[in-house]
Formats: C-alpha cells, sequence, structure tokens
C-alpha cells in the first residue's frame, strides 16, 4: 500500500488508502457534529434499514449552513427520498435500466469507444479521463435522457463545480454557510435552468427519451411538477456518467499498479468482469453515503441519539478485515467479493448494470487496442479532491 500511495501520491484524505485503520466501528467526530461508520457489518445494517436511518439528510443539517430552497432543492433527487415515496418514483425509470435494455446498449458502447480512441490516437497522445473514461458514459446518459451529448463540456463544467470539491463536510461550523458550497449554487442554477428548458420542450414536442418518460409519468393519478421531473433528471445526468467515469479511471489505475494482474486479464478476458468488482471494492468511488437516524439506535456497541448525521463510508467498509481477507490487496481471484460500491438495499445503484457494462467493453476495447496500460511516469496521476469520492481526474497513459 505505501508503494501505491507514494507512487501515485494519493491524498491523505483518503485515508482508507494509507493502510489498515485502527479503532472502533462506530464512532462519534467531535468537531464535524457527525458519527461516522467505519465496518462492513454495521455499514450493512445502516443502508439495509431505511426506517431507521432516513436518507432525508438535509432535514438534520442546520439551517444556516444550507442553501435556500429557491437557490437549491432537492425535490425528486431518488437519493433524498424514503419509502414510500421513494419506491413510486424509482419505479418509474426502473424500466430503463433493466438488464435487457442495458445489454442492448453495448454495441452502441463499443462504438463510442471506438470513436473516441480514433480521435485520440488522431491527436497523437491519451489521458484516459478526458478522451474516454468521462466521454463514454456522458455520452450515453445523454443519448438516453434526451439531451445533446455535444453539450458534455457543459456537464462536465457543472459535475467538477459540484462535487469537486477539497473541504470536508461539517455540520458544527459557525457562521456563514461553506464558501464552496456557495460556489456551487450558480452552476446547479445553471443544470436546473438548462434541463428545465428541455422538460418545457417535451410537454409541447415528446420525443422517445426519458425526459419524456418522466415529463408523462404519474404518481398517485398525478404528473410529476416541472421541479421533481428537472431534479430527477439532474441526478440521472450526474449519477449517470461520473461512477462510470471513475470506476474506468480507478480500474486502468488498478491493472497500472499491479502489471501481473494486467498480463492475466489480457490472457484472460473473462477476468473482466471480476477485475472490475475488484476495482470498485479497492478504490470504491463513492467513498461514503449519509443518512439521518429516525429514532435512537444501537450499532457497533455504540448509542447513536434521533436526529443525528451518520457518515457511512463504503472505502472503509470494502477494506473490513472482518469481512475481506488480505483487504489492501488487489486480488483478481476474490470470490465472493460482497462489496458495497453500489450501496445496497433499496437505493442500491439504478444504473450499476449500466456503469458495470460500460466499464466492461471499455476495459476489453482498451487491452485490444494498447500493448499496454501504462501511466506516465513524466506526467502524475491526479486524484480528484473530494474526501468523499476515490477517482482520478487525470490519467495520462504511455
Amino acid at each position: 500500500m505505501v508503494d501505491i500511495v507514494q507512487r501515485y501520491n494519493v491524498p491523505s484524505r483518503h485515508a482508507w488508502l494509507h493502510g489498515p485503520r485502527t479503532g472502533a466501528p462506530v464512532e462519534y467526530d467531535t468537531r464535524a457534529g457527525m458519527w461516522h461508520v467505519y465496518g462492513y457489518h454495521e455499514a450493512q445494517q445502516v443502508v439495509g434499514d431505511p426506517a431507521t436511518y432516513s436518507s432525508d439528510t438535509m432535514r438534520v443539517i442546520p439551517k444556516h449552513l444550507l442553501p435556500s430552497p429557491d437557490e437549491l432543492s432537492l425535490e425528486g433527487f431518488l437519493t433524498q427520498i424514503d419509502p414510500p415515496e421513494h419506491g413510486k418514483l424509482r419505479k418509474l425509470v426502473s424500466s430503463a435500466f433493466t438488464r435487457k435494455v442495458v445489454a442492448d446498449l453495448e454495441p452502441r458502447i463499443a462504438e463510442v469507444a471506438h470513436e473516441l480512441l480514433d480521435a485520440a490516437a488522431d491527436r497523437g497522445r491519451f489521458e484516459l479521463v478526458t478522451d474516454l473514461a468521462y466521454p463514454l458514459p456522458v455520452i450515453v446518459i445523454a443519448e438516453l435522457l434526451g439531451v445533446p451529448a455535444g453539450d458534455r463540456a457543459l456537464f462536465k463544467k457543472w459535475a467538477d463545480a459540484l462535487f469537486q470539491r477539497d473541504a470536508e463536510f461539517a455540520i458544527k461550523e459557525t457562521g456563514r454557510p461553506d464558501a464552496e458550497l456557495q460556489a456551487a449554487i450558480e452552476p446547479w442554477k445553471e443544470m436546473r435552468d438548462y434541463l428545465q428548458a428541455h422538460v418545457t420542450e417535451r410537454r409541447e414536442a415528446p420525443r422517445a427519451d426519458l425526459i419524456t418518460r418522466l415529463v408523462q409519468a404519474e404518481v398517485d393519478g398525478r404528473r410529476l411538477p416541472d421541479a421533481q421531473v428537472v431534479n430527477f433528471a439532474m441526478l440521472l445526468l450526474l449519477a449517470g456518467h461520473i461512477t462510470t467515469t471513475m470506476l474506468l479511471g480507478n480500474t486502468v489505475l488498478c491493472l497500472d499498479a499491479f502489471p501481473d494482474q494486467q498480463e492475466r486479464v489480457r490472457a484472460d478476458r473473462s477476468l473482466i468482469p471480476a477485475v472490475i468488482e475488484e476495482s470498485l471494492r479497492y478504490l470504491t468511488p463513492f467513498a461514503a453515503l449519509a443518512r439521518s437516524t429516525v429514532r435512537e439506535v444501537e450499532l457497533g456497541g455504540v448509542t447513536i441519539p434521533a436526529d443525528q448525521l451518520v457518515m457511512v463510508w463504503l472505502a472503509w467498509a470494502n477494506r473490513d478485515p472482518l469481512q475481506f481477507a488480505d483487504p489492501h490487496v488487489f486480488d483478481l481471484g476474490r470470490d465472493p467479493n460482497p462489496h458495497l460500491a453500489f450501496g445496497r438495499g433499496i437505493h442500491f445503484c439504478l444504473g450499476a448494470p449500466l456503469a458495470r457494462l460500460e466499464g466492461r467493453v471499455a476495459l476489453d476495447i482498451l487491452l485490444d487496442r494498447r500493448k499496454e496500460l501504462r501511466s506516465d511516469p513524466d506526467d502524475p496521476v491526479e486524484f480528484i479532491p473530494t474526501p468523499s469520492m476515490t477517482g482520478v481526474r487525470r490519467l495520462p497513459l504511455l
């Protein structure tokens, strides 16, 4: 682990990559005013019990730390909604991500991957994120939603502003709201207005796309309000590409870090799914997710009061030695591999099948078209600075 940390200059905030953890599976952070869950078993309990651990975390965050509802509303964000509303909304788009629908996208995914790699070859240099890992999933999800894939530079600007933040979140701060959070409001508004224009247009001229499906959908006999449709589309656009971008970048980084494993998968392409799953465990893209306690609860030998913010560290849970043997070893033979990278339970990542397919197809094509996947020692890898995300934002390859 030390070699990897030094080789790629892994930020210290990504503590799960710096070696084994000591301490209890659940701890209270006095400075930040929240609870941290590190153990695999405890993380499973939290994500599997929405009645006790609510996804509506905004209700426990002090109002002075939040922008006004007019500036930033999470209405329609599946990740912030509890049952029964969650189930009704999730059902609206679940049919767009069935195994068959996703499998039918494979030829298009392969076509886009080849087009992007051809363009990179013409430029004479290759940076994985810019040239493939970012545009590939953006083009696919944009086409599904019905927004122009050519606007992907806009999407990247918005996603970077909303997710690539250096600061760790705390709810015990005093005074004015977090400056970086305030800085994210403007791009949020821009993205909201952009998608609102598409929603308005679909009401006048429906198409065969996901935005039209959301516009025409009914829940309990009523159409969704525009604000909910817009936020729903925003979540799908953001989550629909960010996870795959990190997954693909992390997987290539693992194969660079462990060349013996790269040779194994080159020789046996049936190992590609195992490479992706171990990459998801080893470098968990969304390292943490938040919940709020609805009632007092016992977890990991401690009592957590009601109305507390709980951060579930999936990245630490995926390295819990009580669940995974030699958790700091990248092992293609790890079977079973019940990692929590896509969550668990009712909030299990809706786009997980698509992310896995995009990762599998892209990696197979990369291995075909490049003799080796090797980072450039003269052009260092850059990690996303956000403490709760594990991924590269630049990965130049030789």
